[in-house]
């Protein structure tokens, strides 16, 4: 009888130790949750209408069980809204917690889920803020996770794949969508409802995943996380810096607005290259006259913004924002802003960033 005991003691201590075994050799994964319409709920699965972030990181983790069989994953609660409301105090505290779980040693790579509206931005922020060669992997969804085909679990799961990939270091902060591989700078949102939404235009996708199988196509361009000048680290409160969308007869007082409204940053959202009516642009004037830096974008959806071309930049002290779309140039300046005012040393944020 003591025998029987002793074998079936060392039959479960042989199971434990294999269980261990096989724990340790898998990447340890951390999911950071923030909302979004991955986490959104519906009252039906077919219905249009949802309410975003509505589901916990638990919830999301346990319903795609295949995760855990390429990664050892835990998961943390960093926000649960959608992306609209995505704000500063946000992108501060998921930047501070990225950073912890990113220099701890038995971290190996993070996933954050979010919200297609902002990931952009939040993406972008990451990638000059995360001071880690380890991979950040952000991944969203165009369906909330209650509708009929959600996108969402699937996501997750290259996500995860791609963030367990030894391969995906040193190439910034990822977007993992659709089976497509973006980088943080280079994608941008495409459709209000389709769910291929994102789309590199200018610099083409990073690589692929399907079902977790990675094939890699190029890394980043540009400067990014460990190799950023950039940190928050004691910030609690980033500059004001507002987004001008021009048009056709734009009210220059828009632009006045912002300043007497405490801007201390602008960016406008220019027709074609960057270009601006004659009294919008004499608005501009008065605002880097009055210390507040502007930066130039186009609401085109590709191509860059060059320097004094159809706006002499030298003459009037503005910042030509290169290829970044309008909302990602609002969260440079932003970060430059926290360095210095001077727009020829932000000019050269806008081409190395």
């Amino acid at each position: 009888m003591i025998n029987r005991v002793v074998q079936h003691c060392l039959a479960l201590l042989l199971v434990v130790l294999a269980a261990q075994a096989q724990a340790a050799d898998k990447p340890n994964i951390v999911i950071l949750a923030t909302g979004g319409t991955i986490a959104g709920s519906a009252d039906s699965q077919t219905q249009a209408g949802y309410t975003s972030g509505q589901v916990g990181v638990d919830i999301l983790i346990n319903a795609v069980p295949q995760i855990k069989e390429i990664a050892n994953i835990s998961g943390e609660q960093v926000a649960n809204v959608g992306s609209q409301d995505m704000s500063d105090a946000i992108w501060l505290k998921l930047a501070e917690r990225v950073n912890a779980l990113a220099a701890k040693s038995d971290v190996d790579g993070i996933v954050i889920t979010h919200g297609t509206d902002t990931l952009e931005e939040t993406s972008y922020f990451l990638n000059l803020v995360v001071n880690s060669s380890k991979p950040v992997v952000m991944t969203a969804a165009m369906r909330p996770s209650t509708a009929l085909s959600a996108d969402g679990p699937l996501n997750i799961y290259n996500a995860v794949a791609v963030a367990a990939d030894k391969d995906a270091a040193n190439r910034g902060v990822l977007v993992v969508a659709n089976d497509d591989i973006h980088g943080a700078r280079s994608f941008t949102k495409t459709s209000t409802t389709d769910v291929q939404t994102f789309k590199s235009i200018e610099y083409g996708l990073v690589g692929v995943s399907l079902y977790g199988q990675n094939r890699w196509f190029r890394g980043p361009f540009h400067k990014h996380t460990n190799a950023s000048e950039f940190s928050v680290d004691g910030v609690d409160k980033l500059p004001r810096v507002d987004v001008i969308y021009i048009t056709a007869d734009v009210s220059p007082d828009l632009i006045t607005a912002a300043v007497s409204n405490g801007a201390k940053g602008i960016v406008t959202a220019g027709v074609g290259n960057g270009n601006m009516t004659g009294p919008a642009l004499e608005a501009v004037k008065a605002a880097i006259k009055d210390g507040v830096v502007v930066v130039r974008a186009s609401r085109v959806t590709s191509g860059a913004v060059g320097r004094n071309v159809e706006v002499n930049d030298d003459e009037t002290g503005s910042v030509a924002a290169a290829e970044l779309h309008p909302a990602r140039a609002r969260v440079l300046l932003k970060l430059a802003l926290l360095k210095t005012t001077d727009p020829a040393k932000i000019q050269q944020y806008f081409y190395t960033y």
